[in-house]
């Protein structure tokens, strides 16, 4: 029983797929920040652009 309580404690292969969730966390929150600031400029490109037309 000693032995297999340390097996468990030293088998480390579920960290890896927890390491890969946190950094497909990671990368999802940047493409989010990127996408709506870039879309927050668009619309204020888009406005002047369509002020300026009227």
């Amino acid at each position: 029983m000693k032995n297999l309580l340390k097996n468990f404690i030293a088998d480390e292969s579920g960290a890896t797929a927890i390491e890969y969730g946190l950094i497909a966390a990671g990368i999802a929150l940047a493409i989010i920040a990127v996408v709506n600031n870039l879309g927050s400029t668009l619309k204020l490109k888009f406005g002047s652009i369509s002020t300026s037309l009227k």
